[in-house]
């Protein structure tokens, strides 16, 4: 355990966009947390308030040209909030310099590099590396985490899905296979590069879906949720475009394959996730403003027809990308593991 009194010197990889920005007001508040450097591939050096206004007389630093060595003489962590492929081309440089890493893009998360090459496109440039990685959700890998240089941090959507069902398929009330995951997730998910289907004109007063049976997000989700259970799991995924600037909300179905009640599935959620500070078993239905600008994921399940219906909500910038980085963080440092982000709220 770190002492209380020391600050982790750390580097923001990528500080442009809306996960930065987020992951930069949480290490604000973070007792033992120092942030001294911040890279962005324009060259001219622009202030990080310049960018991120919202940062004006809260931090005072110039961001920099990604240069590993130079970024390795000063911080002892870095957060990697870059494009999946981007990614995979710096880590390997931070990693040889010894610095720590929390990967917040997809380029680690998935262990077989031919999948990873299907789904994104792309072959992978570190592909010996794949597989070694631990998959950085603390409520379920929580004793690997410490003591590792790199963590694969999770996606938005993977989260939401993967906390609403392990609990009810590690019991056996779901079968691994047909679970459909209907997900809906704010405009901030996009990102911050302007695209012309996040437009306020084109997604306002507006509901899509989207990647309709070719999200990039499926196999993840099916490569956590076979490890946990150790059973071959596959979903159906389905992504919707919300207008509105953050949250994700999941509504997941599936046939129950044995008998029960809604109070037995509660308490297998309440027993699952018991000691875990960041979910929240409700009795209500789950809605994004209440977990909005907050760490927490809120889950409840009901019982129809036969048919579970589980309901998971999270803040898709915060326990959905920059809060749970935190929470890696603080386990791979050995602080608390709510450090920094229980004054959120």
């Amino acid at each position: 355990m770190n002492s209380p009194t020391a600050k982790t010197k750390v580097a923001i990889i990528g500080a442009t966009g809306y996960t930065a920005i987020e992951l930069i007001k949480i290490l604000l508040r973070h007792p033992h947390v120092e942030i001294v450097a911040a890279t962005t591939r324009q060259e001219d050096a622009p202030s990080i308030s310049s960018i991120h206004p919202s940062l004006t007389g809260r931090l005072n630093l110039n961001c920099e040209l990604l240069d590993p060595a130079a970024i390795a003489a000063k911080a002892d962590v870095a957060f990697a909030c870059l494009p999946h492929v981007a990614s995979m081309e710096s880590i390997p440089l931070l990693l040889a310099e010894g610095l720590k890493v929390i990967d917040l893009s997809a380029d680690y998360r998935l262990i077989d590099p031919d999948i990873y090459e299907q789904w994104y496109g792309h072959v992978h440039t570190d592909p010996t590396r794949l597989g070694t990685i631990v998959y950085g959700l603390p409520e379920l890998y929580r004793k690997q985490i410490p003591n590792q240089n790199l963590i694969a941090n999770p996606g938005c959507y993977t989260s939401t899905a993967i906390l609403g069902i392990t609990p009810l398929l590690c019991s056996g009330f779901l079968s691994p296979k047909g679970i459909i995951i209907d997900g809906k997730s704010g405009v901030s998910g996009a990102g911050r590069t302007p695209k012309l289907g996040t437009l306020f004109a084109e997604c306002n007063e507006s509901l899509t879906a989207y990647s309709v049976g070719n999200h990039r997000h499926t196999p993840e989700i099916d490569q956590v949720l076979s490890d946990i259970s150790g059973t071959e799991t596959e979903v159906v995924f389905t992504p919707h475009l919300i207008p509105m600037d953050r949250g994700l909300l999941c509504s997941i179905y599936a046939p129950a394959i044995k008998e029960t009640t809604e109070q037995e599935l509660m308490q297998v959620y309440r027993d699952y996730y018991q000691g875990d500070h960041f979910i929240r078993i409700v009795d209500h239905l789950p809605r994004t403003k209440d977990v909005a600008h907050t760490n927490f994921c809120d889950i409840t399940v009901r019982l129809s027809r036969g048919t579970i219906q589980i309901f998971s909500a999270l803040d898709n910038l915060i326990k959905g990308a920059s809060g749970v980085a935190v929470q890696n963080f603080n386990l791979m440092c050995g602080y608390n593991e709510t450090t920094g982000l229980t004054d959120l709220y």
